[in-house]
């Protein structure tokens, strides 16, 4: 009987992932990015910078040069942030200070930033267990947090270790994550707390559920070989089944495969499978590390010396600068100034404020400093391609391909504008981006760049894995019922006297 009821859980699973699939493509789990706690921190005020970034990296004591430098505000004030070896320290630029322990009027503070609104006026709480939104393992390095949550529907999530808000909720982000990811991800609190057994359920549900698309194709292959014989009536004599059977049986012939080839992309996603899932819209470290040493590198802190940050912002006068970053393109030190809203300004260390670098440059700084001189072709695309994507359009456009002539067929994308490496792809990642990306979310030119094509062929593909999820669940489910009436009737036989 236990595999009855695990059949009936299977093609529930089924159901709401295909279901949930829809959800997940408009809307995400909630998360705060560093460009989220950017676009909400104060602007940069020139008065108050009163260290450069070299007397500010000296109070550290760190003998090796940052890899990263920026400056924005932290709790209100002027700070550097500079990241060594993939860690970061914060030092204050008006005093040269670290941040101190952080403390609850600090945390109160940072919340009520983040929504404008009193903490007075907010529930507050220590969280000593993960919740619905904090449920990731990447917030356990951030614990603990303090919740705070405002009457209107806003939550803010303070990391206690860091003084920085971590997560963000409203009432609507939660209604469309449970909608979405939550049964996408079967991110239920009390499963995905379980690391271990999160990842066995979803991984075996999948494998099942492939076995079982794998199965069904099977049985339907037969019941059309060509060596059987069937009546003139039509295709649909030649299903041997009445009823919900015979619907069953006709949605898997026309959604199978793609109930196959869905939950087999999926698998790559969770361990223990050796794929290990890469976002292609991502920029790979290893792949961009060539060309970000020779073109985009860090110059040494010295180079800002002319120009120092409060220049830079007295020549921003009248924008609101949320942060600099400290850049360099082929050894030429400039500023990348961050404005509210999102736009970004270059500031040369020799030279004016200008929107962006020339596209053309950019072609030339990639040439003239590839490493190897192997540049097998440039190009400026002003339209998404196969490995540079994005549905909701929104990383930027135009970028400079350059793609290498090496074994791997390295392909980078630099966006003019700020000189940064937006995107890079090698072809052994093809898998990942085919196999996984391409099968699971139909990330194919020819239809992203073609919207709402794309949306019409995935949400018919999800309404069709639906309803065969759905047969599945009913079929499954009269079995049960029929074993229970069983069972029930071999009960009843059993305790009626003899001779009744």
């Amino acid at each position: 009987m236990l595999h009855r009821w695990l059949g009936v859980g299977l093609c529930g699973f089924f159901l709401l992932w295909f279901l949930s699939g829809i959800g997940m493509m408009y809307t995400t789990f909630p998360e705060v990015t560093a460009g989220d706690r950017l676009q909400r921190a104060r602007a940069l005020e020139r008065a108050s910078i009163r260290l450069s970034p070299q007397d500010a990296y000296a109070a550290l004591g760190i003998a090796q040069p940052p890899s990263r430098v920026r400056l924005s505000t932290f709790d209100g004030r002027p700070a550097y942030r500079f990241e060594t070896d993939g860690v970061e320290s914060v030092v204050y630029a008006d005093t040269g200070e670290e941040p101190g322990p952080v403390s609850r009027a600090m945390m109160d503070r940072a919340a009520s930033a983040w929504t404008g609104q009193p903490a007075s006026t907010a529930t507050i709480a220590r969280l000593d267990r993960v919740d619905q939104w904090t449920v990731s393992e990447a917030y356990r390095s951030l614990e603990p947090l303090w919740k705070y949550a405002w009457p209107d529907g806003q939550q803010v999530y303070v990391s206690e270790a860091s003084g920085e808000v971590v997560q963000y909720t409203t009432a609507a982000a939660r209604l469309r994550a449970y909608l979405g990811p939550i049964p996408h991800w079967l991110y239920f609190t009390p499963l995905r707390a379980r690391a271990t057994w999160w990842t066995r359920v979803v991984t075996w549900a999948s494998a099942l559920g492939a076995l079982a698309a794998a199965l069904g194709l099977a049985v339907g292959a037969r019941v059309f070989s060509p060596s059987r014989r069937y009546r003139p009536e039509g295709w649909a004599s030649r299903l041997p089944y009445r009823g919900l059977k015979r619907w069953h049986a006709a949605i898997g012939l026309c959604a199978g495969v793609g109930a196959l080839t869905w939950s087999v992309s999926g698998l790559p996603s969770m361990e223990p499978f050796p794929l290990g899932v890469e976002d292609p819209r991502a920029p790979a470290a290893v792949a961009g590390a060539d060309i970000a040493r020779a073109v985009i590198r860090l110059p040494p802190l010295a180079a800002f010396a002319e120009k120092g940050p409060r220049r830079a912002l007295d020549e921003l006068a009248g924008l609101p600068v949320q942060e600099l970053e400290f850049r360099g393109l082929a050894g030429q030190a400039f500023y990348l100034a961050t404005l509210a809203g999102g736009d970004t300004r270059v500031v040369p260390i020799a030279g004016a404020v200008q929107s962006g670098f020339d596209a053309d440059h950019i072609l030339a700084m990639a040439l003239g400093n590839s490493p190897r001189h192997d540049v097998a072709a440039t190009a400026l695309l002003t339209q998404y391609d196969r490995y540079y994507l994005d549905r909701r359009r929104q990383r930027p456009l135009p970028v400079v391909l350059v793609r290498m002539a090496d074994p791997h067929r390295t392909r980078y994308y630099i966006d003019p504008r700020t000189a940064r490496l937006v995107g890079a792809y090698r072809a052994q990642n093809w898998a990942t981006r085919w196999l996984y990306h391409g099968l699971h979310s139909l990330d194919f030119p020819w239809l992203y760049n073609h919207r709402p094509l794309w949306d019409i062929v995935v949400v018919t593909w999800m309404l069709g894995g639906a309803a065969l999820s759905a047969t599945s669940v009913v079929l499954a489910w009269n079995v049960v019922v029929r074993g229970l009436a069983e069972n029930f009737r071999k009960s009843s036989d059993s305790t009626t006297p003899t001779g009744a």
